[in-house]
This record gives C-alpha cells, sequence and structure tokens, in this order.
C-alpha cells in the first residue's frame, strides 16, 4: 500500500497525540484537600509524579486539529483508516473495507474520532507498521 499522506505529517500527529496523551489537568486550588492521594506530603503537593506530568496545553489538540482539517478527505480517511487498523478494529487484508468506512463519515466526525481516540499515538504508529511504514529517522537531521 502505497501512502497518500505524506509520512512526515502522520509522524506529526504520532508526536503531537503522544503530547497531548502525557498531558493532565492541572491541579485546582478548590478542590476538596481531604480528597489527597498516597503521594501528597503534608501541604499537599505532589511528591512523585509531578515531574512526570504535562499540564494540559489546547495548542498542542489546536495544532492537531488544523493538521488534520488541512488533510484531503482521502488522506484524512486514511488516516483514521490507519488508526483502525493499528487498534485492532480492522486486518490489513481488510484495508480497503476500513477506508471505505472511513470514507462514509464525514470529514469534522473523522476529526473528532481520531482526537478523541485513547492512544492514538500507539495506533496510528501501529498502523503504520502494519504496511511496513516507520517513523524511524523522519524529520530528523542524518
Amino acid at each position: 500500500m502505497e501512502l497518500l499522506t505524506p509520512l512526515e505529517t502522520l509522524c506529526r500527529l504520532i508526536i503531537r497525540a503522544r503530547e497531548l496523551e502525557a498531558q493532565v489537568p492541572a491541579n485546582d486550588p478548590d478542590e476538596d484537600p481531604d480528597n489527597v492521594d498516597d503521594f501528597d506530603d503534608e501541604e499537599g503537593e505532589d511528591q512523585a509524579l509531578s515531574v512526570l506530568q504535562d499540564e494540559l496545553n489546547t495548542g498542542v489538540e489546536d495544532e492537531m486539529r488544523a493538521t488534520l482539517d488541512d488533510l484531503a478527505d482521502d488522506q484524512l480517511a486514511e488516516t483514521l483508516a490507519l488508526a483502525w487498523v493499528g487498534r485492532g478494529t480492522y486486518d490489513v487484508s481488510e484495508w480497503e473495507d476500513a477506508c471505505a468506512e472511513a470514507n462514509d463519515i464525514d470529514p469534522e466526525s473523522r476529526i473528532d474520532e481520531l482526537l478523541d481516540m485513547p492512544l492514538l499515538a500507539s495506533h496510528l504508529e501501529a498502523g503504520l507498521a502494519a504496511f511496513d511504514y516507520s517513523c524511524d529517522g523522519v524529520g530528523q537531521l542524518d
């Protein structure tokens, strides 16, 4: 299968999806002080995991939405079909069926489905790998 969507674009989406998946809501100062998990110290500050969390940044989702919106209809359908293959909804042998179903969905709903998909980055990466594509070395200086 030859990709309609540039591999660089798909890899950029994977990177941004990973960033989006790493984000967590900021601590709410009005939150109930009795609702403290085991990793908090006496002042209620996270000790162990706070350095691993990225606060919500709507810019990442906005950038992903803009990138997906800039794709041609067939490229957007291909991206959704790749995510479905990577998720296991379709097998590689069912590629045409996945593309046909993705094409039956209106473009805005395709974008919403992609952005709402848990583990989107992993699914896209697995979908690419199913067709022997990889992001290794894409966008890096040699």
